[in-house]
């Protein structure tokens, strides 16, 4: 949970994908993480998409020592690091522990 860089009196809950030193490529439709002092990238494993969705652009970001990549589940319609940049750690405010929405699918969070 953070606040939206953009405009600081929003809340965003976003998926937490790049961590500080990290570099973060999405090619082809999937997600690639390089961990700070590896040079293999390894593909990241995203079971929580449904199969038929997609990554796009095409991109490919270094992050900074206080810097995180954050992308929505919903990709075609997520305000994210895709859209805006990289989060700031200065901006991130906690941890979701609830899902309340949709209904059906309520629960504490690991």
């Amino acid at each position: 949970m953070f606040r939206y860089p953009q405009n600081p009196s929003q809340f965003f809950i976003k998926r937490i994908v790049g961590l500080p030193g990290e570099i973060v490529e999405i090619k082809n439709g999937s997600v690639f993480i390089t961990e700070k002092g590896q040079e293999e990238a390894l593909e990241l494993g995203e079971s929580y998409l449904s199969g038929t969705m997609v990554t796009i652009p095409d991109t490919k970001i270094a992050l900074s020592d206080e810097e995180y990549f954050v992308l929505g589940d919903n990709r075609p319609r997520s305000s994210d690091s895709r859209i805006w940049g990289s989060l700031d750690e200065e901006f991130i405010i906690g941890k979701a522990w609830l899902r309340l929405w949709p209904v059906a699918r309520a629960e504490v969070l690991p």
